[in-house]
């Protein structure tokens, strides 16, 4: 099938959606609204270039990072909460988001970083034939929350060149608990797999930029450690230790958990640390780190430019 075709398909999955786990075999098209809250529309809430990604995204020049509205996913502890838990933003068709995509090229970005795609997926990748008919080169990058369709993640072989999901819960009742989802790791799992089967279970640099690939992004919660040691070994089990892990310290309570009495404060350096000892005695080494301090590191939707 060729891309064209596949963006077809998918756009017909707005009539009976099933385009995440949650199925909610609504028509889309005729403004009916599933958990995401969207219908078959573009909502896009900024675009920018982003210098706080992993070192070869971010590169010199900033990834260039699209914030789609909504999510599929109720993480109750959110970093971007003002978006993803809400369906506001401009509204585009796909001729305008490639627009969007050529001008980050433009600017000067190393890629183009799409942030929570999988609701609106199909105009997306529309958008996406389009600016590519109009000259976009750099690399597209998937990233997403984890919980995806393979059936819908196998439609993207060849429109993605990098995978960035997070695989956010080893631990079932963990995903249950806080975001809703009570069969988190096993679509996480699966999904995972047919990235790798598309781009490889490494990532390909050249001049420190990465160019196709996967990066797999785990944020260590607090309190939570059997879970994150539980990622690290399906993780083992199922695909392979050479997978690129980022290991997330940055968790920052929102207003949303102030009061909560797992999630109100932000992880130790002795909770981040022994998970990294225990990812690196399982034999992963292909690891992002990053400190653990308490500089606020949640961005602010309500700025023109949400992480200065």
């Amino acid at each position: 099938m060729d891309l064209h075709s596949k963006v077809t398909v998918l756009k017909e999955i707005f009539r009976d959606c099933v385009l995440c786990p949650r199925r909610c075999h609504v028509d889309r098209t005729q403004g009916d609204k599933g958990y995401c809250r969207l219908t078959a529309e573009i909502v896009m809430d900024c675009a920018l270039s982003h210098h706080g990604e992993e070192p070869p995204l971010s590169g010199t020049r900033g990834a260039g990072t699209i914030f789609f509205s909504s999510c599929n996913l109720g993480c109750i502890y959110c970093q971007n909460y003002q978006i993803s838990h809400q369906r506001e933003g401009r509204r585009l068709d796909p001729h305008e988001l490639a627009k969007v995509m050529l001008n980050l090229q433009e600017s000067g970005c190393h890629n183009i970083e799409p942030v929570t795609p999988t609701p609106q997926v199909p105009l997306i990748m529309e958008a996406l034939l389009l600016a590519r008919q109009q000259g976009l080169k750099i690399p597209f990058v998937y990233n997403c929350g984890g919980y995806e369709n393979p059936a819908v993640i196998k439609m993207l072989n060849g429109l993605v060149d990098i995978y960035l999901p997070d695989f956010k819960y080893g631990v079932h009742e963990d995903g249950l608990t806080f975001s809703a989802v009570s069969d988190y790791p096993r679509h996480a799992l699966d999904s995972l797999k047919e990235m790798v089967r598309q781009v490889g279970a490494d990532l390909e640099v050249e001049e420190g930029v990465a160019r196709k690939g996967i990066i797999v992004r785990h944020l260590v919660l607090p309190g939570s450690l059997e879970n994150s040691r539980e990622v690290f070994r399906l993780i083992k089990r199922e695909i392979s230790t050479s997978v690129p892990i980022s290991l997330m310290s940055q968790y920052t309570p929102t207003d949303k958990v102030r009061n909560h009495p797992q999630l109100q404060r932000r992880i130790t350096a002795d909770e981040y640390n022994q998970i990294l000892d225990f990812a690196l005695d399982l034999g992963f080494e292909n690891l992002f780190v990053q400190e653990v301090n308490e500089s606020n590191l949640a961005p602010d939707f309500d700025r023109e430019n949400p992480f200065s």
